[in-house]
């Protein structure tokens, strides 16, 4: 597995599993229906914003992820990043590729931490990658999450200096 920038060619490759990870809702804030062309503009990302995917030998993504600074202004010494892995190669160490690879990026522009916003309390597989990575769970934000069949469950602010 190889974690590389994304080229416009990914997309048609990354659209159909983060469309099918925003329609089961479970995981993502984004809208269960949202439109193709609002979810590339949200996830292909220009500098300062990075966007990269992990692809197997034969070329295939099997994941992608987004950097970014957290917020603009004073407060842009933080960076945040989203994860989206292929669901059929989930398990796999994908997930945990992507996210060294985000806190290496990071580390390198010079942020001083690393933020996630918005990590559903429920998603017990990546708040157990993220913690092994040494992020902390900073804050919960009760019922801060609708799931489709657990009802409102928290939503984890996570954090990790670099």
């Amino acid at each position: 597995m190889r974690v590389r920038d994304a080229k416009a060619a990914d997309w048609p490759l990354i659209w159909p599993f983060l469309h099918r990870i925003c329609a089961e809702g479970e995981t993502f804030g984004y809208p269960v229906d949202i439109p193709e062309e609002s979810a590339r503009t949200a996830w292909m990302l220009a500098p300062p914003g990075r966007t990269v995917v992990a692809a197997d030998s034969s070329g295939a993504v099997l994941g992608t992820a987004k950097m970014n600074p957290n917020q603009m202004g004073n407060a842009a010494h933080v960076a945040s990043a989203s994860f989206m892995v292929d669901p059929g190669h989930a398990g796999r160490g994908v997930g945990r590729a992507l996210c060294e690879e985000a806190l290496r990026w990071a580390g390198a522009a010079g942020y001083r931490g690393m933020q996630f916003n918005a990590v559903v309390a429920s998603n017990t597989p990546a708040v157990r990658l993220y913690r092994s990575l040494g992020f902390e769970v900073i804050g919960t934000v009760p019922e801060g999450f609708r799931h489709p069949r657990l009802g409102y469950v928290g939503l984890h602010v996570m954090y990790r200096r670099l």
